[in-house]
């Protein structure tokens, strides 16, 4: 067993002898970055396959990123057959980080579309909008960049309308609503800079929206105790306390991903929150949450330098992103095999203005938990409860029936 072990080693060194100037200093890289030195030794062995084709097709060193892109046709496939292009992913991007190889980086939308970045920061700074909105924007402005010009002169109200049926066209209704929401934020900051006639947002048609129509999204009470007990143990420490920050205090997936230490005041026991439009607001922070996220940080959490609450529990280490935090949840719910049509994180949002609903809360008061701007928003979740609808039900207009 040990001689098999010893040729293997080998035959990895020999064949990764060509890269060996800079393999030495690749593990150090991946060492800083948190990798275990067992996973160090298997990216080593994955990239000594990964580096046998490189050669073979004629690529050396200063060619080595044109190499990674040329082998993505090659290693393919499953997971395992994809995991030497992973390797050489991260050795390439060593390799750029030390200056090795020159990388080129691409542009981004709004550096390729100038209207695009002016549109981005006056909506920013005028309007507080998040990042996480613009970049939802951002494709369907794109196309109306490149199906009217970023001349505005040349947006008439037919062209608009044209636009955006055509856009919306291979849609459901949803995303029909929110192309015709962002070409209408657009039209609005044209005419709030001149540009465009005043009212010219109005040719953006509307498309069929029965306010109230849809019922909460929600889990029951027993289907959120499966899946918090499916975040039992060491390991899932950091999974728990995601958890309960969506369960029970009914954050979204961004506000849990961007928690930082200062926005926990341990003292008072609340927690302070930015939202949408950065209005920041206190919420409290309950004893099982407070607990939840003390056992985390204490007993789980990796030794990075940074404010964010929050990391991922593998290599590289650092912050979760709002995606992280959908797949937190999509992955209990398959542990706790909780059938769901929705399976984001937004669901336990529901679940906890339910649950306040239920335990006797009102409507103005989930509506404060979950900070929404409108009460018509809260009023959606009365349909839980009969009883809740006499909070929100109207005098009938017509005539009584003989």
């Amino acid at each position: 067993m040990t001689k098999r072990k010893y040729r293997h080693r080998r035959s990895v060194d020999v064949r990764i002898n060509w890269l060996q100037p800079h393999v030495d200093g690749f593990k150090h890289w991946l060492g800083l970055r948190n990798y275990s030195a067992a996973t160090i030794v298997e990216v080593v062995r994955l990239l000594a396959l990964w580096g046998d084709w490189v050669r073979a097709a004629g690529f050396g060193v200063e060619t080595l990123a044109v190499g990674l892109n040329a082998s993505a046709s090659v290693f393919k496939g499953s997971k395992t057959a994809r995991a030497p292009q992973g390797a050489a992913a991260l050795f390439v991007a060593y390799l750029c980080e030390c200056e090795v190889l020159l990388q080129e980086r691409a542009s981004s939308l709004e550096e390729a579309w100038p209207a695009l970045a002016t549109f981005g920061r006056w909506m920013r700074e005028q309007r507080g909008i998040k990042d996480s909105t613009l970049n939802t924007y951002q494709p369907i402005l794109v196309d109306l960049f490149i199906s009217l010009g970023t001349d505005p002169v040349a947006y008439t109200a037919a062209s608009i309308r044209d636009f955006v049926l055509e856009r919306a066209k291979p849609h459901g209704r949803w995303r029909a609503r929110g192309i015709a929401v962002a070409t209408r934020a657009y039209l609005k900051y044209l005419v709030a800079m001149g540009q465009c006639p005043v009212g010219r947002e109005h040719a953006v048609p509307s498309f069929a929206n029965w306010q109230l129509a849809t019922t909460p999204r929600f889990l029951s009470q027993s289907d959120i105790d499966r899946l918090l007990a499916t975040c039992d143990g060491e390991s899932r420490l950091r999974d728990r306390a995601v958890m309960l920050l969506l369960a029970r205090l009914g954050l979204r997936a961004s506000e849990v991903a961007n928690l930082t230490f200062a926005d926990i005041d341990w003292k008072n026991g609340r927690i302070t929150l930015v939202g949408k439009v950065r209005r920041e607001e206190w919420l409290p922070l309950p004893q099982d949450v407070g607990d939840a996220m003390l056992a985390y940080i204490e007993r789980a959490r990796p030794r990075i330098a940074t404010t964010r609450v929050l990391l991922t529990d593998i290599a590289p280490i650092r912050p979760v992103s709002r995606i992280a935090v959908r797949c937190i949840v999509r992955r209990a719910l398959d542990r706790a095999g909780i059938e769901s049509i929705h399976r984001g994180a937004h669901v336990l949002r529901h679940s906890a203005a339910t649950a306040m609903l239920r335990s006797g809360a009102s409507l103005a008061g989930v509506g404060a938990v979950l900070r929404h701007r409108s009460p018509s928003t809260t009023a959606l979740y009365a349909k839980v409860d009969i009883g809740l609808l006499s909070e929100i039900a109207q005098p009938w207009g017509g005539r009584l029936p003989c």
